[in-house]
């Protein structure tokens, strides 16, 4: 049994008999071999996927991939996970923006050792959307997802299924992740130790759909629903088609939009979601796309990575580099077609807001080496009265990616690699958005927002005028990205369940350095 603060929470290793399931499945963590490439099979940690009871179809397979498996439920169906940890060490695994109770929620207190299994019960009450799941334990968060622990979660309801959006084989998963592997062909992680920790994790090359070559074969004549998660543990990407075609955005984290969105570029945040109407019908067959990142001034994140990596990462942050490539080798037709209008938005209003003339302000900085949130590290079940909110209201939070110092003169000159002098500390802090600042991904656990407001008068120029048509604040969220210097203004509800959750950044690095905190419903 583990306290809360007064209430409390068990690891459940039993079933409830009264919690009659619509699907009832097993997943299970485990280690295994897999061959990515010629020569030697490379080691890696995957979810599999068992159904017990219900529909076989709703636990699918991500093709040949470790990733997945893929989890297709609907709004109002009830589904037990036995999870099973067959790891070398803890685990939990975590919802990603799912509306849980807080024992299903994967909170870090709820961790399970080898061979010992935790059973979920839960209503799907979501809207229609894209969602993932992923291990939640801390301080084991960043290398766990590395080492393939991810899968995408996939939400649909009444509303979306009127709309007869692109299904079957015309709605595809695409999960981008950066990877290193080293000469036998082994996942290399942390390799400069404290500063890949400070700074997140970069791979040198991209994953899509844990497959390195990067390819995607489709059918001239159709058009597809291409379900975009970055499940990068902290590299974030301005997607773009190489040929200038739009992206048409009908969806983001957990709904659909109200309506489509043309946007020549998306910033795609850890973490977040997109999904991408792909329209084929006038692409001929032996034609390709290529999707791309483009180049942007990712602030300190970038700056760091390229004075201390240099050599080391043919793929820094904020370069340009291929992405994905559709091979459009088949034909074939459907009649898909893209409605203008898309979901009810019912968007919260801030009248309603409790809060609304005092939202509650969270700061995201470093302190003498320390990621902290408004000078806070994490604490397993430590929530203070700042972080309590009552049941059935909605307030504003501000989220703020300013302010503190990033370190000390004595911690600055003391850790080697970092800055090689003040004066080199001194040039590039107006780069920062007024602050030694890197990018930050925040989620929080439980619900999803709306964004009110994007304050960029803190961003510098170059940051801002590099990103800023790619930011989609529409529909519901549960992760947004803020570039240094940035703060959002978030609306949130808190209804139906009592409990400790989380708020984090969601680069997996800072989180597992202790950039994440505790907020109690009551």
């Amino acid at each position: 049994m583990n306290s809360c603060n007064g209430f409390a929470s068990e690891n459940k290793n039993t079933i409830n008999p009264d919690f009659q399931a619509d699907l009832d499945f097993e997943l299970t963590a485990k280690e295994t071999d897999i061959q990515l490439f010629q020569g030697n099979t490379t080691k890696v940690w995957m979810f599999e996927g068992n159904v017990l009871d219900g529909d076989k179809t709703t636990v699918q397979k991500l093709g040949k991939s470790y990733l997945g498996p893929i989890i297709r439920v609907r709004k109002g169906q009830k589904i037990r996970v036995r999870f099973k940890n067959q790891l070398p060490e803890e685990s939990i695994v975590h919802w990603h923006g799912m509306h849980v109770p807080e024992e299903d929620d994967g909170h870090p207190k709820d961790v399970i050792a080898n061979g010992e299994t935790y059973v979920y019960e839960f209503e799907i009450m979501n809207r229609a959307g894209t969602y993932w799941f992923h291990p939640h334990p801390h301080g084991r968060t960043g290398p766990q997802v590395y080492n393939g622990l991810a899968g995408l979660f996939v939400v649909t309801d009444d509303e979306e299924q009127r709309l007869k959006l692109p299904s079957g084989e015309y709605d595809v998963p695409v999960v981008l992740q950066d990877r290193q592997f080293d000469n036998n062909n082994q996942l290399v992680y942390l390799n400069r130790g404290r500063m890949d920790r400070m700074n997140g994790f970069l791979g040198n090359r991209i994953l899509i759909n844990g497959n390195p070559d990067m390819k995607l074969s489709l059918k001239s004549g159709c058009a597809y629903r291409l379900r975009f998660l970055n499940g990068s543990n902290s590299r974030f990407y301005k997607l773009a088609w190489e040929d200038g075609t739009p992206l048409v955005i009908i969806g983001k984290d957990g709904s659909l939009l109200d309506s489509p969105k043309s946007k020549p570029y998306v910033m795609l945040g850890v973490a977040e979601r997109i999904d991408v109407w792909l329209d084929l019908k006038n692409r001929p067959q032996g034609s390709q796309m290529i999707m791309k990142s483009l180049s942007f001034s990712p602030g300190m994140m970038g700056m760091m990575g390229g004075m201390m990596g240099r050599g080391r990462n043919n793929l820094p942050l904020g370069s340009t580099y291929e992405i994905l490539k559709i091979n459009i080798d088949k034909t074939g037709s459907n009649d898909f077609e893209l409605p203008q209008r898309l979901a009810e938005f019912n968007k919260l209003d801030p009248a309603t807001a409790v809060n609304r003339n005092n939202p509650r302000t969270f700061r995201f900085f470093m302190r003498r080496m320390q990621w902290t949130i408004n000078g806070r590290t994490w604490e397993m079940t430590g929530v203070t009265e700042e972080e309590t909110v009552k049941l059935n209201t909605t307030e504003v939070w501000e989220i703020v990616n300013r302010g503190g110092r990033m370190m000390g003169n004595d911690d600055m000159m003391g850790e080697r690699g970092w800055m090689r002098n003040r004066g080199e500390m001194d040039r590039d802090r107006g780069m920062m958005g007024g602050g030694m600042q890197m990018p930050h991904p925040f989620h929080i656990h439980h619900l999803q927002f709306n964004i009110l407001e994007r304050d960029v008068s803190g961003v510098d120029s170059r940051i801002w005028n590099s990103v800023k048509d790619g930011f989609i604040d529409e529909g519901w969220q549960d992760t947004v990205l803020l570039m240094p210097g940035m703060s959002v203004k978030l609306i949130m509800r808190f209804e139906d369940f009592k409990g400790l959750f989380l708020y984090h950044c969601h680069n997996l690095e800072h989180e597992d350095m202790g950039m994440m905190r505790n907020f109690k419903i009551e």
